[in-house]
């Protein structure tokens, strides 16, 4: 199996534990969508690959930070969602794995992430709010920083603008829209990439697909 291996806490179980399953033989190959999940992945033994040496993937696993009942995802909590987007297009298929809480009815409570370039950052944060404002959103519209103050830099040497749109009830006419602003390089909205999502809550692990909202029965995924 070619496998795309998401980034963040969520993804990281699905390293580790993937790390067991190759010890025992497991056949697999992934692509790690951060220098985060490399490092990790390296250090449980999973076998690596590039996008350049495998351009087709089978299958991605990642998490989110907003899921929608259309399984549209609010990602890029981590700072990765460039190369998680790039990753999750090269896939015949993407599954979400995630917690209940992450399972919303509108996208928008989490702060979109928008990756930016350095270049011109503070005029694209200001195209960014004023988007932002004529959708409605009240929220603030700034650049990620780091403890140290300075700006949070992606693995691919970007920065990130967190936009608090609020209630998205669009997803596709804030994604156009946002692709239209020179020096956006990627937005973490996730349309049309997720098949599945697997949910876990303290009455056990459900499935969600597009359209069908929240499955109230558990049902436990061997």
């Amino acid at each position: 199996m070619k496998l795309g291996l998401g980034t963040g806490s969520t993804a990281a179980h699905l390293v580790e534990l993937l790390g067991e399953r190759v010890a025992q033989g497991f056949d697999v190959v992934g692509v790690p969508t951060s220098e985060a999940t490399r490092e990790l992945a390296e250090r449980h033994g999973v076998p690596l690959t590039t996008l350049k040496d495998t351009p087709e993937l089978d299958l991605t696993i990642d998490g989110a930070d907003e899921i929608d009942p259309e399984l549209r995802l609010i990602k890029g909590g981590g700072a990765a969602l460039l190369r998680e987007k790039i990753v999750a297009f090269a896939s015949k298929r993407m599954i979400v794995i995630a917690d209940k809480t992450k399972c919303v009815p509108h996208l928008g409570a989490f702060p979109l992430p928008i990756e930016v370039v350095p270049f011109g950052k503070e005029s694209t944060r200001r195209a960014i709010a004023r988007l932002a404002q004529e959708l409605g959103g009240s929220g603030e519209v700034g650049i990620r920083r780091a403890e140290d103050e300075c700006p949070v830099v992606t693995d691919s040497g970007h920065i990130i603008v967190d936009a608090h749109f609020g209630r998205i009830d669009d997803p596709r006419q804030v994604s156009d829209a946002l692709n239209r602003i020179p020096g956006v390089v990627e937005h973490g909205l996730f349309i049309g990439l997720a098949s599945l999502a697997i949910v876990a809550g303290p009455d056990g692990v459900i499935t969600l697909e597009p359209g069908q909202g929240l499955v109230e029965q558990p049902r436990k995924i061997a």
